[in-house]
């Protein structure tokens, strides 16, 4: 842009308040509560894990390939815009067919929102991949600082707020569809927005680089096999304990599995994944490959904290399926608040008391949140959890990042931070696939109990939060 205007903060930025809101409608509110309905109390974490695992591995490659080809579009309308345009189109129509899903029954039903969520998944990471570059394309560096901010504005606090208010409440009273065209209006209408844009179409094209992608397309694989083979493993030791009677010995047993299965999940698939990325490299800077594993060990808290919010509060406080929209929305709101309020003053924090300790001092606090949710007998001491595990994730965003870029080559920071994707993706895959089977164990041999599986699938992410911190000693920046 030869010259900013004041609205250009706006055109640029304001998609991301409809990706985000269609996120945060149908991931923690739609999704739960359809799978709920076709497969019943006994199946849902596993069946949801199972959506959660395909549908973040296809966000993964497909983010990354359509920001590839948005690179290198030479189509008249720009390089990012035509990409937004047909993947929100084809999220409109796949989100109906969402909604209609919920006229089906059984699996017949399930089956069908998996391929529905899958092709949203699909169709919303064209759009994703591309816009991610409007800021990188149109901004001078003297302005991306603003440009950002307002990003995290559109991207955070505004969504969350909106869905808590406008979409939730629909939710709860039963009214999925009203919800649903909620989210569908707010992304249209961002869409409409960022139109606007003012970009300009690139006259040459250098020739594709398929190799990184190849690369990514291994790491995932990989990475997805290591799941599967340690969700089999989970299921296969519940199996096993089929004849324990004792309900405090099979908290136990599950629980150490499940622990252990996401910790050889986290560190297993970080080291291939890192392997593969940078070779041999990955043997001069052991501290990168910690590093990615503090930033998945403690997403996979954070994320799948707010994927079974739905599931926790039914089991927990007794809400009755889709009552339980409203507060678990209510919830995210006032995380995703205390994420902003924390973010403004991170900077300054990181820098006066080092990023190492700012990111250990985040996994304590989100711990010490997740405790709170544990201890909680009603829904106000719940928000109180939630506000420190908000602030948490406020610190460590800015706190962990800020401790990668120190320990990465500068001249190859693009390829080496590349892998904070993984992370990002993978948090809601291991976390959902291999912990929602033990959620599902305890609703079948512990009906007396409900809710006691999502109790201890919630102890095992408190637990992780603080296997982010511990990993943290192995971590050793140029700098110390």
């Amino acid at each position: 842009m030869k010259r900013i205007r004041w609205f250009d903060y706006i055109t640029v930025n304001i998609y991301w308040l409809g990706l985000t809101t269609l996120s945060q409608t149908v991931t923690p509110l739609v999704f739960p509560l359809l799978v709920q309905k076709f497969v019943g109390e006994e199946g849902k974490g596993t069946f949801f894990g199972t959506l959660r695992l395909w549908t973040l591995m296809v966000a993964l490659l497909v983010q990354a390939l359509m920001g590839m080809l948005s690179d290198h579009s030479t189509l008249r309308w720009g390089r990012r815009r035509p990409f937004i345009l047909l993947g929100t189109l084809a999220d409109l129509v796949f989100l109906a067919a969402v909604g209609f899903s919920a006229g089906l029954e059984g699996m017949t039903g399930y089956w069908f929102l998996f391929a529905m969520a899958i092709l949203l998944q699909f169709s919303s990471n064209v759009a994703h991949g591309a816009v991610q570059g409007l800021i990188p394309d149109l901004v001078p560096e003297d302005r991306r600082g603003r440009f950002s901010g307002i990003k995290a504005v559109f991207e955070v606090p505004v969504p969350v707020i909106l869905v808590a208010f406008a979409v939730g409440p629909l939710i709860a009273k039963g009214n999925m569809w009203g919800g649903l065209l909620v989210a569908m209006g707010i992304l249209a209408l961002t869409m409409l927005i960022t139109m606007l844009v003012r970009e300009e179409p690139l006259r040459e094209s250098s020739p594709l680089d398929w190799a990184p992608f190849l690369r990514l397309l291994l790491m995932t694989a990989l990475f997805t096999a290591i799941i599967l083979g340690m969700g089999e493993i989970v299921k296969g030791v519940g199996r096993l304990a089929e004849g324990v009677s004792s309900t405090t010995v099979l908290i136990f047993i599950m629980g150490a599995v499940g622990l252990v299965g996401m910790a050889i999940a986290v560190t297993l698939g970080v080291w291939a994944s890192v392997r593969i990325s940078i070779g041999q490299a990955a043997r001069s800077n052991p501290s990168f490959t910690w590093w990615v594993v503090n930033r998945l060990a403690f997403f996979v808290g954070t994320t799948n904290l707010s994927g079974f919010a739905v599931y926790f509060l039914q089991g927990r406080l007794g809400y009755a399926e889709e009552q339980a929209a409203g507060p678990a929305s209510q919830l995210m709101m006032v995380v995703g608040i205390f994420i902003l309020i924390a973010a403004l003053p991170s900077g300054w924090l990181s820098d006066r008391i080092g990023h190492k300790r700012l990111a250990a001092i985040s996994g304590i606090l989100a711990a010490l949140g997740t405790l709170i949710f544990l201890l909680s007998p009603s829904l106000t001491p719940i928000y109180i959890g939630g506000c420190l595990v908000g602030m948490a994730a406020g610190l460590f965003f800015t706190a962990n990042w800020a401790l990668g870029t120190d320990l990465v080559p500068k001249e190859e920071a693009g390829r080496y931070l590349g892998l904070s994707n993984l992370a990002g993706a993978g948090a809601g895959a291991v976390g959902s696939y291999i912990g929602g089977p033990i959620a599902d164990y305890f609703t079948v041999r512990v009906p007396s109990q409900p809710g006691l599986g999502y109790v201890l699938l919630f102890a095992i992410y408190g637990v992780l939060f603080l296997l982010s911190v511990i990993v943290l000693r192995q971590v050793r920046p140029a700098l110390d």
